[in-house]
């Protein structure tokens, strides 16, 4: 306790001295703000002095790959933590750059933090995937000449600085000896294009936030110009100016050659580290990186499988959520380096400690809570079935979601019209707007279908995998079916908890059509009183594009037509929503 009161007096110090000094900030805030961080982590205590140098890694088309080296002084040889990192060269990024990696270093790790092409002090241009695997083999082959390696390196980071990991996770002498991968997977494609529609927010925040020499967070207002119109295709243009990687990620919704290259073959199966998986529930890349856990699990070799592990909390993409209490978990950034010490003490300095092999924060309860596999094998999938009297439109039509199988019951229409999309209000996308929101607005047009329970007589948590069966029919060749599991409080205010989408074609002569929707993964205690509440349309804009309904090539479309869209729920057609079910204690 009074080693504790001490370093908060000393970062109260700190804090002053940055109000009066940049100097300050560059010299004093990195040497002693690692030493609180890493108490506050919970970290062992750091041994070693610091000492730092840049070096450069020349690639053999000349490209100088920048790196700050961060080593602890008196060690001769030392593993390494390898962090590969597009960030930009901002006071902001160097100063917690220098923090981790002083953190890291004075616990007797080498740590090399290298900006990628185009990107903090390398050379070349800045193209997302394009050079990423070549760049970090002649990295890795460089750290194999260096003084300092042991044979040993880890590597740490997410979103795409996970996947600069999952472009070496195969590699051997040198190769990884365990990685820590945030909110990242290795399959892009299906994070793009989760049910076939185009993650459209996600794709143009990045884009028009990193299309620059420098990452610029890109504001509403210039996004909002992106959404606005037709096509697809041109919304950077309308946003900034063209940019050549967005329109190559709109133009190829199939997983074709294009993103083969991205995602590779078979990574999870020549994995040769284990890895500690750390997703988020509101977090566009959480059932790809689910998959890659079940894939680790049953087909990595065995030391692989035995030692790898899955954290999911209460995030967005490098994010923390604020749920509708206004009670928001400890920060994200924090999160993210907390286990990285015991990991790579584990993994690089062979020390014995092990936890269990899942951790999952249950949302409602706001718990933290050990697991020994995903999806729970105790949860009970149920179905809960889709009624009404064809009057299911808003939260004020007669929608009702309940155990029994529905009979003979005239099905709900709407029409959906491009022109006109259903607003996303919080989920998984990329940026701020992220998250838990109100739907209550939404549920209000006549293009939302709603379906609800009755009171809970009793806590019930829904855990692991959700799906939704639909029997559909519409008048367009192609079109979407959109689904979003909400949790309605007893004042009636509804909270979105997992959202999904299919995009597929339909042929008018084989119809009513089943149709699957997966629902993002999720883990939520809806309180007794509380109600579980299916909202389906289809559309979810700009989380996801606008289908336009026409069939034609979604990307360059420029002439929309509306679609009747008809949900069938009785004898032949039992439509539902099948939750997983958890006892609780």
């Amino acid at each position: 306790m009074f080693r504790r009161k001490r370093l908060q007096k000393l970062l109260l110090i700190v804090l002053v001295l940055l109000a009066f000094s940049t100097v300050a900030v560059i010299t004093i805030f990195p040497i002693l703000v690692p030493v609180w961080l890493a108490s506050q982590l919970g970290f062992r205590t750091g041994e070693y002095n610091v000492w730092i140098d840049k070096s450069v890694v020349t690639t053999i088309d000349g490209v100088k790959l920048v790196a700050n080296i961060y080593h602890p002084q008196k060690l001769d040889k030392t593993p390494t933590i390898l962090v590969r990192i597009p960030y930009s060269k901002t006071l902001t990024n160097t100063t917690f750059a220098n923090v981790v990696g002083r953190m890291w270093a004075a616990r007797g790790y080498t740590v090399v933090i290298q900006g990628t092409r185009g990107r903090y002090e390398s050379s070349g241009e800045y193209f997302p995937f394009k050079s990423e695997t070549q760049d970090g083999i002649e990295t890795l082959e460089w750290l194999k000449t260096q003084p300092w390696y042991n044979g040993k390196i880890g590597m740490w980071g997410g979103s795409y600085f996970g996947y600069t990991q999952w472009v070496l996770a195969s590699r051997v002498n040198p190769g990884l000896s365990a990685l820590i991968l945030q909110i990242c997977s290795t399959d892009f494609h299906r994070m793009f294009y989760p049910g076939g529609a185009f993650s459209f927010e996600s794709a143009l925040y990045w884009a028009v936030t990193s299309y620059g020499k420098q990452d610029i967070p890109a504001s509403e207002k210039v996004l909002k110009k992106g959404y606005e119109g037709f096509p697809l295709i041109k919304a950077d243009d309308r946003a900034v100016q063209d940019i050549a990687f967005f329109n190559e990620w709109a133009s190829h919704p199939e997983k074709d050659d294009y993103w083969k290259a991205i995602d590779g073959e078979n990574r999870t199966k020549t994995l040769q580290a284990p890895a500690l998986l750390m997703a988020g529930w509101y977090d566009p890349f959480l059932p790809t990186q689910i998959e890659d856990f079940i894939k680790i699990r049953r087909e990595a070799k065995p030391e692989v499988q035995s030692a790898t592990r899955l954290i999911i909390g209460p995030w967005a993409h490098a994010r923390t959520v604020t749920f509708p209490d206004g009670t928001t978990p400890r920060n994200y950034r924090l999160e993210s380096l907390a286990p990285s010490i015991p990991w790579f003490d584990k993994h690089l300095l062979n020390y014995s400690k092990s936890k269990s092999p899942v951790q999952i924060y249950v949302m409602g309860k706001n718990i933290w809570r050990d697991e020994q596999e995903f999806p729970l094998a105790r949860a009970k999938y149920t179905n809960y079935y889709l009624h009404s009297n064809a009057q299911a439109n808003t939260l004020n039509g007669d929608g009702v979601l309940d155990l029994t199988p529905p009979a003979t019951e005239a099905p709900d229409v709407y029409t959906y019209n491009p022109l006109n999309p259903v607003p996303s209000a919080g989920g998984t996308m990329l940026g701020p707007r992220a998250g838990i929101e109100k739907q209550n607005d939404i549920e209000t047009r006549n293009d939302v279908l709603v379906y609800t329970t009755t009171p809970l007589q009793e806590d019930t948590e829904v855990t692991g995998l959700v799906r939704l069966v639909l029997y559909v029919s519409t008048t367009a060749p192609n079109t979407d079916f959109t689904a979003k599991l909400v949790d309605v409080y007893p004042d009636g205010s509804a909270y979105n908890v997992s959202e999904g989408i299919i995009r597929k074609q339909y042929d008018s002569t084989k119809q009513p059509s089943q149709i699957d929707i997966d629902l993002w993964p999720t883990s939520q205690l809806f309180f007794k009183g509380h109600r579980i509440r299916l909202e389906v349309s289809s559309s979810n804009y700009p989380r996801f594009d606008r289908n336009p309904n026409t069939g034609r090539p979604i990307a360059t479309e420029v002439y929309p037509v509306a679609a009747k869209q008809t949900v069938q729920h009785n004898q032949q057609a039992p439509s539902r929503l099948i939750l997983p079910i958890v006892l609780t204690n």
